[in-house]
């Protein structure tokens, strides 16, 4: 199966190392592990897009250039028909999932992530994989601290990572990769248990 592979993200130098930027970094270091063409931007889709192949598996990588609530405007052109969703793949940041772990899903919510939001709205169905990446730090007891109310949660999601933070989430974007490839390679199955077993 070829993939469509969305990196969820704001665009722009002031968000590059922001949490709401999360999915974005994945895709970026799959390219370069893949050693994809350089990007190149799609004016008709918004997005920055480069191809290559994961195994024998055609894959298509997008960094939408639209902020993160109008991302479905990069994605609506390349999924018409929910057979077509099926290929789509949406990495994104995740509150719901503490720092360190991550998890591959198929036909969920939006739990209130604007990105995905769009996209849904714009595929017309919630019937494509997420690659959900937790970047809520946890506690010592285990429990995360996760921020309240939409003001508190949106300066956290546009907050920088902090440095040890960000030292978690450089081994869980290598491993994000890894079990990228796993998804190429061998399917969904396999991929979900790789990426769901991973524990930083």
């Amino acid at each position: 199966m070829s993939y469509i592979i969305v990196g969820l993200g704001n665009p722009g130098e002031e968000y590059i190392n922001t949490r709401h930027n999360t999915g974005r970094m994945v895709v970026e270091a799959l390219a370069k592990k893949l050693d994809f063409p350089d990007w190149k931007s799609d004016m008709k889709l918004k997005a920055l897009v480069t191809s290559g192949k994961i195994g024998k598996e055609k894959v298509q990588l997008v960094l939408p250039e639209t902020f993160m609530n109008k991302s479905g405007l990069s994605v609506s052109p390349l999924v018409k028909s929910k057979k077509a969703a099926e290929t789509l793949l949406v990495i994104h940041d995740e509150l719901d999932i503490p720092l360190g772990k991550m998890k591959l899903s198929f036909n969920k919510s939006s739990n209130g992530h604007k990105g995905v939001e769009s996209i849904i709205k714009a595929v017309k169905t919630e019937a494509f994989l997420r690659l959900r990446i937790g970047v809520v730090p946890a506690l010592a007891s285990g429990k995360m601290k996760k921020p309240k109310g939409e003001d508190e949660i949106v300066d956290f999601i546009i907050g920088e990572f902090k440095k040890p933070e960000m030292e978690v989430l450089k081994k869980v974007i290598k491993k994000a990769v890894e079990g990228l490839e796993v998804l190429g390679k061998e399917g969904k199955d396999i991929a979900t248990g790789v990426i769901n077993s991973v524990n930083i």
